[in-house]
């Protein structure tokens, strides 16, 4: 059984940072392609960023986000600097039975339950 447990969120100002981590259990994240995405209050979900042999980000995040895995921990990192309001929602950790790289909701078989980002002053 697939399971994949974020943590790491929480409330934090603008410009500020957060570290989130996505545990997987029943997939190895070294062989899959591992992503995150976001879905804040009364929007669609959308792509963060993904990773496999490579890393691919949302334009939104690039410079600021830094997704990286823990073979030996099985698990997902989504560094998060210099935050802004606009970023504040609920974060999924996701993973594909694949190492393809993509950015498309539909291509991933696993979801992790979120863990809210809330930025405010």
């Amino acid at each position: 059984q697939v399971q994949l447990v974020e943590s790491g969120g929480g409330m934090v100002q603008p410009g500020g940072s957060l570290r989130l981590s996505c545990a997987a259990s029943g997939r190895t994240v070294s062989s899959d392609a591992m992503g995150w995405f976001r879905q804040a209050p009364g929007k669609e979900r959308k792509f963060v960023a993904a990773i496999s042999w490579n890393t691919i980000y949302a334009d939104s995040v690039k410079g600021r986000f830094t997704i990286s895995r823990d073979n030996a921990k099985n698990t997902v990192y989504l560094q998060m600097n210099s935050l802004k309001p606009e970023d504040t929602a609920v974060y999924y950790c996701a993973a594909r039975s694949s190492s393809g790289l993509s950015s498309m909701i539909g291509d991933y078989d696993y979801w992790g339950q979120g863990t809210q980002v809330t930025v405010s002053s």
